[in-house]
């Protein structure tokens, strides 16, 4: 007999005990009842910090007749009978397909629209203009170290997209029956099981990379093409429809069906699909700097005396203010605890900060970006490309203030709310190649530096310390979220344009990790539910 108990709480003395026996327990029925118990979901309660407390959805393996189990319902409102998830099925559709339908970015829309195309038998051709991850992580290294930028395989573009040189969270706020198939094709590929279950799961940068190479592998083994240092240079249209997509200006590629997930910064091809006529609009995104405390601060925060307890591992916060004197909204963004900042240029001249954690967390510093809404109105050109130049701005401002080598300035938080130029920060900033004292008000725009003060007091009254205690601002946060939209209609296809499917974060409708897979898979149903299969590659 199969039975969900919602909403256990388990006390933070009883982490770590065998739950068959503590549910037993609590429910009150003989020892060894309960055969097996499966974790559905687990959160942290905190906020009573003399009294944390684990919470579980769970699925239990009962041994009992159906008399006893309908006698246990009844005496706990928490149990209920498990629910047996339907089956989704996709119908093909019946539109001759001439040639294999090309995806274009390796992050999770495009390895999961590649992988759900593979699994039909679309046999699609997956193109990424970056390094496979592992050749992608020396080259980001090396310009970490002091090396060369290489545009082409950076933080950005390679093989797992920008997510690959973050914390991996896999939080979103969408509901979707795809998640679950998202969670689990990662755990086959070597994420920790626990991300199908945790309240905040998270993969971490270093298991991300071993990740993705899983995925390459599957789409491969399923009848895909993977192709790495191939980028998207042009599209071929004949009467409106996609024909040919070229690559690296020499070689193309006929397709009928085009996946576009080109991620939040790819801003050449941004150029291209603008000169084709696209339509595009402006979006509003978020701009500011990244903040950096020691960890031990954040877990006194949140946990109080448990702080360092074993089971609760690194703490993170979520912060929001609304600015009264603008009306900007500010936040903190792409928390991650016990985890460094990062370089995250992706062309010359420039500098912009981003988070990453490792699966552990462990090196004892937190960080998180500090943001300020931004409308296409701040924006200098009023076109659908207004956005990138925004960006493009404040990222080369930052690199001037940074002494033009991929420095990046930083400024403590008193000096930052004085406005003021002062010394480097007494927390040793983690961001490599370096760090130059700067005052950061002079990377963002004015008002955008006025509110982040305002909201970082506003904060300070949340998590006491957050303003006073040594910190370090690292500038600037720029790449937050698209800058544009992709516009489609209810077949996923471009507004103008037919065979093109904009997908994930690049496409503007998305924001992470797993709402990315999600808009990708849909995408690949999209052609799916269209086309009939190749009956074989050309």
């Amino acid at each position: 007999m199969k039975l969900q108990l919602n909403n256990f709480r388990l006390t933070l003395g009883k982490a770590g005990k065998a739950l068959e026996r503590v549910v037993e327990q609590e429910l009150g029925i003989p020892s060894g009842t309960v055969k097996s118990v499966q974790i559905l979901r687990e959160s942290i309660d905190a906020r009573k910090k003399f009294s944390l407390s684990f919470v579980y959805n769970l699925e239990l393996e009962l041994e009992l007749s159906s008399r006893q189990a309908q006698r246990l319902l009844k005496s706990n409102p928490a149990l209920q009978q498990v629910c047996v998830e339907k089956m989704h099925t996709l119908s093909k559709g019946d539109l001759k397909l001439v040639h294999p339908p090309v995806v274009v970015g390796a992050g999770p829309a495009g390895y999961f629209a590649a992988l759900t195309l593979a699994t039909y038998g679309y046999k699609p051709v997956l193109l990424e203009r970056g390094d496979d991850v592992e050749t992608r992580a020396r080259r980001v290294e090396g310009f970490w170290s002091g090396g060369e930028l290489d545009p082409e395989s950076n933080v950005q573009f390679g093989e797992g997209g920008a997510g690959t040189f973050s914390d991996g969270k896999l939080t979103t706020r969408i509901s979707d029956r795809r998640i679950s198939y998202v969670l689990r094709t990662m755990v086959e590929n070597g994420a920790p099981a626990e991300i199908l279950y945790k309240h905040k799961p998270h993969v971490g940068t270093d298991k991300l990379r071993a990740l993705v190479k899983g995925l390459r592998s599957q789409v491969e083994l399923s009848g895909g093409e993977v192709r790495f240092r191939s980028k998207l240079t042009g599209i071929r249209l004949e009467q409106g429809q996609v024909a040919a997509v070229e690559v690296n200006g020499e070689e193309e590629i006929p397709t009928q069906a085009l996946i576009l997930a080109i991620g939040h910064s790819a801003r050449d091809t941004y150029a291209m699909l603008n000169s084709l006529g696209v339509s595009m609009e402006e979006k509003a995104l978020a701009v500011g700097l990244r903040i950096e405390h020691r960890q031990g601060l954040i877990d006194s925060a949140q946990y109080g005396d448990h702080s360092g307890h074993p089971a609760l591992g690194a703490a993170d916060y979520q912060l929001a203010f609304k600015d009264s004197v603008t009306g900007r909204g500010a936040y903190a963004f792409c928390m991650c605890p016990g985890g460094k900042v990062v370089a995250a240029a992706s062309e010359p001249g420039q500098v912009v900060t981003n988070g990453m954690s490792e699966y552990s967390r462990s090196t004892g510093t937190a960080n998180s970006a500090l943001v300020v809404t931004v409308n296409p109105s701040d924006f200098p050109t009023p076109d659908p490309l207004g956005g990138v130049e925004f960006q493009r701005l404040w990222e080369r401002q930052a690199f001037k203030l940074g002494g033009g080598n991929y420095q990046a300035p930083v400024q403590t938080v008193d000096d930052f709310l004085r406005d003021r130029h002062g010394d480097l920060p007494e927390l040793n900033p983690s961001y490599l190649p370096g760090v130059e004292p700067a005052n950061l008000r002079d990377s963002l725009p004015k008002e955008i530096g006025e509110v982040l003060a305002r909201a970082i007091g506003n904060f300070d009254q949340k998590i006491r310390g957050f303003k006073s205690e040594p910190a370090a601002l690292t500038g600037v946060e720029t790449r937050t979220s698209s800058p544009l939209r992709i516009l489609r209609d209810e077949t996923r296809q471009s507004l103008n344009v037919r065979g093109l499917y904009p997908a994930g974060e690049g496409a503007g409708y998305a924001g992470g990790i797993m709402s990315a897979a999600v808009d990708g898979i849909k995408a690949a149903e999209a052609i799916i539910e269209q086309y009939a299969c190749l009956e074989r590659r050309k």
